[in-house]
């Protein structure tokens, strides 16, 4: 059996990289955002980086949470009508996830060379700048649907942790949970390898130790970019290992109570580490170990591998706490979920992320951890 780790994206990150830009040879470039950052000079960090190699620029702010196909096929014809050689995809999991599914689409057309495609985070959560992954919504239909292809991944990304200091504290809770969910689910992934292993390791500690830091403070810098590079590092790892249950039921749960993506993990995570390592079920469960390594590491006690999930349950417990997240869904939240069980549950059972799951997972069991939110 073999296995495969791969990095295609080159990665820049410190305080400058934004600088990086006038290094590709950029002449007519596409800029994909929302237009918070259009309006509040996010956009203007870029485009004078364009501004010194002579560049020229259009911006498609259109994006919005959970963009759509729809969205999708609005940036397509953006880049048809202005014949882009460059797309650079700035902001939060959105930009990314939208950038990827433009970029995507309209090289699958076959109607033009396939522009250079670089990617800015400007938050710590996602790590959508270095994964094949983008996961669009449907309205309509009241699902999320993740579109998985290698062709997808930017051939830059630039981690200026710069862009992210005025993150709100919820928000970079929010994030910090997204990233600590990848890095675990990865760890605990049947397909993970040493490779997976030493970013998702070293990502989750990093959460552990600088995420409070970054929710108090916003404007520490090293705590800062420190998470961001835990984000790209848990997106690694977890493009070439995979996710897991919880990313599953987050996406159906995030489509139905338009709850951030990062919420919803962090509602999850307990519950879904739990299930996979089977506390208080007797039975020989692969991830129970895998967990309890994890625990070590964030300093737990462990005495068994079983006290030792449960002290990384508990860690994680308190992390949230500590960075103001809710255990708990609301009492309005907590009745659209229980009015909509099946369909959360038969969601989450088919989303491709779930394939993922160290543990296999039947639909009776998925209703009974949603149940655990209310």
């Amino acid at each position: 059996m073999t296995t495969k780790f791969s990095v295609p994206t080159v990665v820049h990150m410190g305080s400058e990289a934004l600088k990086q830009l006038q290094t590709f040879p950029i002449k007519k470039a596409l800029l994909v955002c929302d237009p918070f950052l259009s309006q509040n000079g996010g956009v203007q960090l870029v485009t004078s980086q364009l501004e010194a190699i002579q560049a020229e620029w259009e911006v498609f702010d259109q994006i919005i949470p959970d963009p759509t196909v729809g969205l999708v096929s609005q940036g397509v014809n953006r880049i048809l009508e202005y014949r882009s050689d460059t797309m650079i995809a700035l902001g939060g999991g959105s930009a990314m996830d939208a950038g990827k599914a433009i970029n995507y689409t309209y090289t699958q057309m076959g109607v033009a060379k396939k522009p250079l495609f670089i990617a800015i985070p400007t938050t710590s959560g996602t790590g959508s700048e270095v994964t094949s992954f983008s996961v669009l919504s449907d309205p309509q239909a009241g699902s999320k649907y993740p579109v998985i292809d290698d062709q997808m991944l930017p051939e830059a990304a630039l981690l200026d942790p710069s862009l992210t200091l005025s993150i709100p504290p919820h928000v970079t809770a929010d994030t910090g949970l997204d990233v600590l969910t990848h890095a675990i689910e990865a760890f605990v992934s049947p397909a993970a390898n040493d490779f997976t292993d030493a970013l998702a390791e070293k990502a989750a500690g990093i959460v552990f130790a600088c995420l409070p830091r970054a929710v108090r403070s916003g404007q520490d810098f090293q705590a800062r970019e420190r998470l961001h590079n835990a984000s790209c590092m848990a997106g690694i790892a977890f493009n070439n290992a995979s996710l897991g249950l919880c990313h599953g039921m987050a996406h159906a749960l995030g489509e139905k109570l338009h709850l951030s993506h990062g919420r919803s993990n962090a509602l999850l995570l307990p519950h879904v580490i739990a299930f996979n390592a089977g506390l208080g079920e007797r039975g020989d469960f692969t991830a129970r170990a895998r967990y309890a390594v994890l625990a070590k590491l964030a300093g737990g006690c462990c005495y068994t591998d079983t006290t030792a999930v449960q002290g990384l349950v508990h860690k994680i417990e308190n992390l949230m706490t500590e960075t103001g997240l809710p255990h708990k869904l609301s009492a309005e939240q907590s009745a659209h979920v229980s009015e909509h069980l099946d369909s959360l549950a038969q969601a989450a059972l088919a989303d491709r992320c779930t394939e993922g799951n160290p543990r296999t997972v039947q639909l009776e069991q998925i209703k009974e951890l949603y149940k655990k939110l209310l």
